[in-house]
């Protein structure tokens, strides 16, 4: 029989390490500089340094890379507060003083605003939300490898520019009631009767409770459910497994008593209970200033009606609530709809209502879009809210308040809503995950009289 031999394609030559002088600092906190015709992108370095470079990623005109050793530091540099921070993927800034952080995510903020022809000079700048710096990380997927030349288990984020999970012993960043466990965490998925099978897995917290969710690729053993249960016993972990999908998450302990865990906001008297898998803000303090900055800046008298897009599982709307006289969330996900509205009944509210649609396909249809609003909140995902905001009809809006996660396509967006007759009044930066480049940011805007 005649058969082809199928080549392979070359291997391409890692480019050697070498050393580099850092220019300026990207939106993203990486370092920049000019190298040859691209602009590389370097994690871990600062301007003015001299670091040298491992290149993980090139195209034609950019490349990006990893710093191996910071040959001539600049004075601006700090000391991590994590002894792993210099390996591990889940921090990128912890090179960077808190402080310095901060005014670089203002700054990129302001400069992607000025990037869109949006004037500040009559903007109010809010004071910066700040909260915890460390231990404050209350959602996370960190990633399970079983490697055989250590013969043990690590668990973990991600190496900076790699796949391979670095090798740490605790998290500082992480809530504390697992964040210095990890090693506990490693020995018990290490113990299991197949390690190899276990990929990753997640964890939840909530005031009072911690869950950890672990992904089997295979069917577990009697003998691995004891261990398992035997862990959450000794931690007071409630323990979850996967087999495949979110919807084959299970509880495993404890096997009585309610499975939703719960975070509160005191200020308004609210309990918002929520599952493992659902979506929940990271940083517990941040999100209650967050909420009490919103509400603030909302000025409600209590004859308002209020429209919460991208609502989620009702952070916002059930705040809201409390201060208005009806609110309706959009959220694309019947779950989190049905979340709403549960946590509406568990707080006693009656004037809440949520759909579940999409918010990118068009609206001209949905009932929401042919109704009066007097006031209306947006708290998009990273892509921002574009396609609703220049299809929704905003006559009778009188105030839209604006929570984001990317300051670009908050930029963009604020470009619409001055287009359609709005002005900004207030912006600012909420530092919701420090040690990281994520920039979270709220702006207010108000219609503009001339307008009507």
């Amino acid at each position: 029989m005649n058969q082809r031999t199928r080549k392979r394609a070359p291997r391409r030559k890692q480019t050697p390490d070498f050393p580099i002088r850092i220019d300026k600092l990207s939106h993203e906190g990486r370092g920049l500089a000019q190298w040859g015709e691209r602009m590389l992108f370097v994690e871990g370095a600062l301007p003015g340094e001299l670091v040298t470079v491992r290149v993980t990623q090139k195209s034609s005109r950019t490349a990006e890379g990893v710093t191996k050793a910071v040959l001539v530091p600049s004075p601006e540099r700090g000391q991590p507060a994590c002894r792993h921070a210099e390996v591990c993927g889940g921090c990128s800034l912890q090179h960077i003083p808190h402080e310095a952080q901060l005014v670089h995510k203002s700054k990129t903020l302001d400069e992607l605003m000025t990037r869109e022809g949006v004037s500040l000079d009559r903007v109010k700048k809010l004071p910066t939300l700040q909260g915890p710096t460390l231990g404050y990380r209350r959602r996370a997927r960190l990633g399970v490898r079983w490697v055989h030349v250590k013969d043990r288990v690590l668990i973990g984020f991600r190496e900076k520019g790699s796949n391979f999970i670095a090798d740490i012993d605790g998290c500082p960043v992480l809530d504390q009631r697992i964040g210095q466990s990890l090693g506990l965490l490693e020995s018990t998925i290490a113990s299991l009767a197949q390690p190899d099978r276990i990929p990753q897995v997640e964890v939840a917290a909530g005031d009072d409770t911690l869950a950890i969710v672990i992904r089997h690729l295979e069917a577990l053993c009697e003998t691995d459910l004891t261990t398992l249960l035997t862990l959450g016993q000794q931690t007071g972990w409630h323990v979850y497994l996967q087999s495949k999908g979110p919807d084959t998450v299970t509880r495993l302990w404890p096997s009585t008593g309610p499975e939703r865990l719960a975070y509160r906001i005191g200020e308004y008297g609210l309990e918002y209970q929520f599952a493992v898998t659902d979506f929940t803000q990271v940083n517990a303090a941040m999100n209650r200033k967050m909420m009490v900055q919103a509400i603030d800046l909302l000025e409600l008298k209590g004859t308002e009606r209020v429209l919460d897009l991208f609502c989620g599982l009702g952070n916002f709307t059930l705040a809201v609530a409390t201060r208005c006289a009806s609110v309706v969330g959009v959220e694309v996900s019947k779950t989190m709809v049905e979340r709403v509205l549960h946590n509406a009944r568990h707080n006693g509210l009656d004037n809440v209502s949520a759909i579940a649609f999409d918010l990118t396909q068009p609206i001209e249809e949905q009932p929401f879009s042919r109704e009066s609003w007097d006031t209306l909140i947006v708290d998009p995902p990273r892509s921002g809210a574009k396609e609703v905001l220049e299809a929704l009809p905003l006559k009778n809006i009188a105030r839209v308040l604006y929570v984001s996660c990317n300051p670009a396509t908050l930029a963009r967006d604020a470009r619409i809503l001055i287009d359609r007759g709005f002005s900004m009044t207030h912006l600012g930066i909420m530092d919701m995950f420090p040690q990281t480049a994520h920039v979270e940011s709220m702006a207010l805007f108000v219609k503009r009289a001339s307008n009507g």
